[in-house]
């Protein structure tokens, strides 16, 4: 779509969180709705015209690719989750693992793909579909990423540690993945793709090894997130980019400007008003409220909501860059504080303020 179409939702002062799952938590059977995906879509479709968006976000479970790449190499879904890489894989393997061609998929990602068909059938709403990043997959099939990027970021090549080796290698297979993830969100009617690179961030990458000089960022997150931006662009589906994990300029720089997608949405360790001095003025900054404490009276109480809320908003119109008020990241349902992470939305999106005293 044109990207006018999104800074004409931040001109109006569209708020809206990430709040599927909410919605979804009010079913009395939710579980059974996240792999049907007619029921999911009817979710995905309540939710958008709840918080008064045309952009129908769907869950945000970056549990989806790992699943169906897992599959290949034959780990059942009830396995993925704990299941990582150990040993160098062979190159049978690599070639299975990056197949190209339509793959089975597990009952989550059919019914995502499901529900954006249904999406596709509202006219009025913006079927978006929802990716990990391939970077972010990659962490989660090593058992000791940290280390791993580590020792690459040092300078150890692939020929002298098994650990980099394998690192590459689940790069490789991780961007497969999530590319084979987006094409089928393509073909079933996503006209953006939010895709989530929560640890290419500093908790994985030293920026202390990217001051002297190593291109680690650039092979581990950028590259393979460009390419993925090429075929998002040829498929006519736009890019909405997030990473709530702790960044530094640099990083922000490189993913509003070399990725540019139509919305850069980041986490509440970040300062949106003063990120926008690297950010394109055709890039909407979305978030970036600390909806990860929402849950907790103690840690995230209303008013504080309601003053973080007004920061924002008043110091994103005085610099002067589109913007749209939202969650730093999805807002997940917690049965014990249901209510209170309902009111706490409902004052970020202006619907109560609170009593005082």
């Amino acid at each position: 779509m044109d990207r006018q179409f999104y800074l004409d939702l931040a001109a109006r002062g569209l708020r809206m969180p990430v709040g599927t799952d909410l919605v979804m938590n009010e079913e009395s059977e939710p579980e059974k709705v996240r792999n049907n995906g007619a029921a999911l879509g009817r979710v995905v479709v309540r939710s958008a015209r709840r918080w008064g968006t045309p952009l129908a976000i769907p869950l945000m479970d970056l549990r989806l690719e790992k699943m169906d790449l897992l599959a290949l190499a034959g780990i059942a879904v009830t396995d993925a989750e704990r299941f990582h890489f150990t040993a160098l894989l062979d190159e049978s393997k690599l070639a299975t693992l990056c197949a190209d061609q339509t793959v089975a998929l597990c009952a989550g990602s059919v019914a995502r793909d499901e529900a954006l068909a249904y999406v596709a059938t509202q006219q009025d709403l913006i079927p978006v579909g929802m990716a990990i990043g391939p970077f972010s997959l990659t962490t989660r099939l090593l058992a000791d990423p940290i280390t791993a990027t580590a020792l690459a970021g040092s300078g150890v090549q692939p020929e002298d540690s098994d650990e980099v080796k394998l690192l590459w290698q689940c790069l490789r297979v991780s961007e497969a993945a999530v590319l084979r993830s987006a094409r089928s969100q393509i073909a079933h009617g996503a006209r953006a793709i939010m895709i989530c690179e929560p640890t290419a961030c500093t908790a994985f990458i030293s920026p202390r090894q990217i001051k002297a000089g190593s291109n680690l960022f650039e092979r581990l997150v950028m590259e393979p997130n460009l390419r993925l931006k090429a075929v998002l662009d040829e498929a006519g589906c736009d890019l909405i980019f997030h990473d709530c994990g702790e960044l530094i300029d640099p990083m922000v720089e490189a993913f509003a400007n070399r990725l540019h997608p139509v919305i850069l949405s980041l986490g509440s360790s970040r300062k949106l008003w003063e990120d926008a001095r690297l950010v394109p003025r055709d890039v909407v900054l979305y978030g970036n409220l600390p909806t990860k404490s929402f849950y907790s009276d103690g840690a995230m109480p209303i008013e504080e909501v309601v003053r973080r809320t007004d920061e924002l908003i008043a110091n994103m119109k005085a610099c002067g860059h589109p913007y749209i008020v939202g969650s730093e990241c999805d807002v997940l349902f917690v049965a014990e504080a249901q209510e209170t992470i309902a009111k706490k939305v409902d004052a970020m999106m202006a619907r109560v303020v609170p009593q005082a005293g």
